[in-house]
């Protein structure tokens, strides 16, 4: 049998049961990774959605994790352990979108924003890659950006303001583990045809139209361009690449009022 890239490899992939994460961990896993998911829904409601991975026969474990609490993180990160002995790959991935305006949000609502956006996403990375240097394991961490942290977006200010906090936030842990072989860096999708946006736009296909041109390659993105996109910056080729911010958003954030 031909040895695979990502053979016997482990992925963490937070907000585990959303379009993108389901087709990064079909990506990995045709690749021989292990797949570890975790999302804030039931154990019991999870199988339909995971349905795609089974008919693949990718090893995968599902956990119920409230992302914005360390303590259900830290047991997370204990629970692969115990299943794999190691962690190569953590992309966080979970969100939560809230759209208000600045003088309208409430407070629960921009706390929850940050809770699971920016504190969620720090959780994770920081248990990783802590995992990571206490094995001696060269991984790389993830996080799910977007191009709503560099172009204002009045509708969902708390989203916008936590995606650029995490921009900083991957910097930082970049900087900071590089010396580890740990690499951090972050994807930032523009109109990707996934989640609510998909519903969205499958049920009116002219909203779906009124997206695509705005885009200046006229494309939206699917969840498997992403999930390539996440193989790419993992692949050893890149050695050299860390803190930095893949923007893959058909150049929509070159676009200025």
């Amino acid at each position: 049998m031909m040895n695979k890239t990502w053979d016997n490899k482990v992925v963490l992939i937070s907000g585990g049961l959303g379009d993108i994460a389901l087709a990064t961990a079909l990506a990995f896993g045709k690749e021989g990774a292990k797949i570890a998911l975790a999302d804030i829904i039931d154990v019991g409601e999870h199988k339909k959605k995971a349905e795609v991975l089974n008919r693949e026969s990718i090893d995968f474990i599902y956990s119920q994790v409230d992302i914005s609490q360390p303590s259900a993180v830290a047991g997370w990160v204990e629970k692969v352990d115990a299943t794999w002995g190691r962690m190569d790959v953590a992309i966080m991935n979970a969100a939560s979108l809230q759209q208000n305006s600045v003088e309208r949000i409430s407070v629960d609502e921009w706390q929850l924003s940050m809770n699971i956006n920016l504190n969620g996403a720090f959780y994770m990375a920081r248990q990783a890659a802590v995992y990571m240097k206490s094995r001696q394991l060269k991984g790389n961490l993830i996080f799910m950006g977007s191009w709503a942290a560099h172009a204002v977006h009045p509708a969902i200010p708390a989203y916008s303001v936590a995606k650029a906090g995490i921009r900083m936030l991957c910097q930082c842990m970049a900087l900071e583990f590089a010396s580890d072989g740990i690499r951090v860096n972050e994807i930032a999708p523009g109109y990707v045809n996934a989640g609510l946006s998909k519903e969205v736009w499958k049920a009116d296909p002219a909203l779906a139209d009124e997206a695509r041109a705005r885009v200046p390659v006229g494309l939206l993105i699917t969840p498997e361009e992403v999930a390539a996109n996440i193989i790419w910056i993992c692949n050893d080729n890149n050695r050299n690449l860390t803190g930095s911010t893949l923007v893959v958003d058909g150049g929509l954030s070159l676009l200025r009022p």
